[in-house]
């Protein structure tokens, strides 16, 4: 169902309240050729009600001769602000910068980052964006996630289709996404709801077993039949199965680079509000896939770059994979069981 723009205006403003957006704050619109119209409209009148500053920066569209489809994940390379050091220089000036576009796993986004600018990325569509709208015990929940993955050594992941995988930690930060950018320097995702971490460099080693009904993102489908993927040393070495495999195998073979297969961010959802089966629902290029990738319960595998993470390496191909009904434990306690966080287990 669409959503009016009076929902979209009260949603930005409660998103930018929690975003501690003040009078004559500068407000920057990220925005490029896919832009959502009411997203952009919206944030506009809400910024402004709220005494901003805004700006629009309108940047032409990339990579259309590498890109497999429209989704702004499906290769991550150059952006629009690569060699731009004028549009960089306002964006880094400004207090918050909505991202309507997509600067994921960019260096320049790092460098605006470093400068103090908060940055929200928010390129689902309308309806999702007021559905998952973020909360306070969103934070709260994500927070108690990411100081658990601050303090382990190591996660384990397994479940009864055949995942056996560890993961040893501590070389990256614990990443907390709750959908809002509440201090200096900061960049979330609205709609988001989850922990995440990269493990060290060169160390997970074992199995990954796909089953009926994970996602591969972004492709946006419900695994068909089953693959498994051998990790070692840090990189995902083979992959096999029926028609799903051949599928993955063909879409990463393009990138032609061995950085795609290597284990990226790992965490699990904790965002209530989303749902596994959100992705039936939609057509393949009018969502990124949030809902699958913080649905709670799942544990999210990928593959690729791990600058976003502080690490050095990057690659334009990036697979995010949702996964049901997997046990995570992180040393040696469960956090989540089976596919079902432990503090939704009935009481005995």
């Amino acid at each position: 169902m669409s959503v009016s723009d009076a929902d979209m205006v009260r949603a930005w403003t409660h998103v930018l309240t929690l975003s501690n957006l003040k009078a004559g704050d500068t407000v920057t619109l990220l925005t490029s050729a896919d832009t959502h119209p009411q997203t952009l409209q919206t944030a506009w009148i809400a910024a402004g009600m709220m005494g901003a500053v805004v700006n629009r920066l309108d940047l032409p569209p990339m990579n259309a001769e590498f890109a497999h489809s429209r989704d702004s994940l499906a290769y991550l390379g150059t952006t629009p602000l690569t060699g731009n050091r004028a549009a960089i220089a306002a964006l880094k000036e400004s207090d918050i910068v909505l991202d309507l576009m997509t600067l994921l796993f960019s260096p320049e986004q790092a460098e605006i980052l470093e400068s103090g600018t908060r940055i929200l990325l928010a390129v689902e569509p309308p309806e999702v964006l007021v559905r998952l709208l973020p909360s306070l015990e969103d934070k709260a929940r994500v927070g108690e996630a990411a100081a658990l993955l601050a303090g382990a050594k190591e996660m384990t992941v397994t479940s009864a289709a055949g995942t056996e995988l560890r993961l040893p930690l501590g070389e990256f930060p614990a990443i907390q996404e709750y959908g809002f950018v509440d201090e200096p320097g900061r960049w979330d995702h609205w709609p988001s709801g989850f922990g995440l971490t990269f493990p060290n460099e060169g160390k997970a080693e074992g199995r990954v077993v796909l089953e009926r009904g994970d996602i591969l993102l972004p492709m946006k489908s419900y695994v068909a039949d089953r693959i498994e993927m051998i990790v070692e040393k840090g990189y995902v070495t083979a992959i096999t199965g029926g028609m799903d495999a051949d599928l993955l195998n063909d879409y990463m073979e393009v990138f032609d680079d061995p950085e795609a297969y290597a284990v990226s961010h790992i965490g699990w959802g904790l965002q209530k509000r989303a749902r596994w089966s959100t992705l039936g629902l939609y057509d393949r290029e009018n969502t990124i896939g949030m809902d699958a990738r913080a649905f709670a319960g799942n544990f999210l595998f990928s593959m690729g770059p791990n600058n976003e993470g502080g690490g050095s390496r990057t690659t334009a191909c990036h697979i995010d994979i949702p996964m049901r009904n997997c046990t995570v434990r992180l040393d040696d306690r469960e956090v989540v069981r089976a596919g079902r966080l432990l503090e939704e287990e009935p009481v005995a």
